[in-house]
């Protein structure tokens, strides 16, 4: 089992979405997935970010990395959005 680190970004971006309980709901789940299987099915490598990976929620995008003890989550956003990568 992994353990959860965000980025304060990403909190950030979280507690904005707090105001729609249902997608914020899913948000949470997917992450809390992310730390018992940081590589499932519908994660890719987003291009240009090597060392990154991508999923999706519905209409927001969580990128994340991982290694032996930690699942770090970038960006939550738009996924439509540039400045998801941007940020990075």
């Amino acid at each position: 089992m992994w353990t959860l680190e965000p980025h304060r970004d990403a909190l950030k971006f979280m507690e904005e979405l707090q105001t729609d309980s249902k997608k914020c709901r899913h948000v949470v789940c997917k992450i809390l997935g992310l730390v018992s299987d940081p590589r499932p099915d519908d994660s890719r490598d987003p291009e240009g970010h090597p060392g990154r990976l991508r999923t999706d929620v519905g209409e927001l995008r969580i990128v994340y990395c991982y290694n032996d003890d930690n699942v770090y989550f970038d960006i939550v956003g738009k996924r439509n959005d540039e400045a998801v990568y941007k940020n990075l």
